[in-house]
């Protein structure tokens, strides 16, 4: 029977970015392209976020990996636009088992509007391309995207539609400014998201409010909590469970995740250069 660390690859690394990525989201999504702009009240420039992932294997947590998130002021063709990188890596340990080195980059106009995104993945023995390019002609989103793997021909694919359409970084941005106050616990919240591959629609739910305790610390934090769910055999099944920050950072501090074969949990383990104060900590 192989390790279980060696399961940590693709589809949980993944799922990882993706609810890292997409915490929250639209429930009407608006049909020009005036209306894909958000405001930032979030982030600023020179925001730097660090995420540790472990990994319960024979009632030992065993650390996996790290990811890191920046946030920087640049331009794209010319004009304003923020720059965000997400970059993750398995540790040492697991590098023996399986091997991992992602970069993911968007580019957004400084109002928050998608205009391009990639995502580099070395996975084990693997190499993924994901490409996505945003453009809004006559009141609508177009999508263009493409795939490829390893040296095999890539694939492209279009997407138009008169709603917003956004990657995991650009729907991160846009998403840590919303207000979650009006949300009822069951409440469930619907995107539609690019991959590279296709654009579909995606769905959150809300679990309500709670504390979280750091481990090995006397932080904590009040949270806002949600759940990622997949259908099962007409069943849904929750996937990963997640908590944020109820202040106006809505920072992503611990991430729960119910794998086939066992349980992996993230934790943000430091930032720098936040915009707002953390109201959510409590010592």
């Amino acid at each position: 029977m192989k390790n279980p660390i060696h399961l940590i690859k693709h589809n949980t690394m993944k799922r990882i970015l993706f609810i890292i990525a997409c915490f929250f989201g639209l429930t009407n999504w608006t049909t020009i392209q005036a209306q894909c702009s958000s405001p930032n009240t979030a982030f600023q420039n020179g925001e730097t976020l660090y995420y540790d992932l472990y990994f319960n294997w024979k009632f030992v947590w065993v650390k996996a990996g790290s990811a890191t998130m920046n946030v920087t002021k640049t331009t794209y063709n010319s004009k304003p636009a923020y720059k965000t990188r997400l970059i993750t890596r398995t540790s040492k340990r697991v590098d023996r088992f399986f091997a991992m080195r992602d970069t993911l980059i968007s580019y957004t106009s400084m109002d928050l509007v998608p205009r391009y995104y990639y995502k580099g993945a070395f996975e084990g023995k693997t190499y993924r391309q994901e490409k996505v390019w945003y453009d809004y002609p006559n009141g609508k989103c177009n999508v263009r995207m493409r795939y490829q793997r390893d040296q095999n021909p890539p694939k492209f694919a279009n997407h138009s539609s008169p709603y917003c359409a956004f990657d995991m970084i650009s729907m991160l941005l846009r998403a840590r400014s919303f207000d979650p106050a009006k949300y009822k616990v069951g409440h469930r919240i619907q995107f539609l998201m690019a991959d590279g591959r296709k654009c579909e629609w995606q769905y959150i739910v809300y679990r309500g409010k709670s504390t979280f305790q750091v481990e090995n610390s006397t932080e904590k934090y009040r949270c806002l909590v949600f759940s990622f769910v997949e259908k099962e055999n007409g069943k849904e099944k929750e996937i990963v469970k997640f908590y944020i920050t109820d202040d106006r950072n809505h920072l992503p501090v611990r991430l729960d995740m119910n794998l086939n074969f066992g349980v992996a949990k993230a934790y943000l383990r430091g930032a720098q250069g936040l915009r707002n104060p953390q109201t959510a900590l409590l010592k």
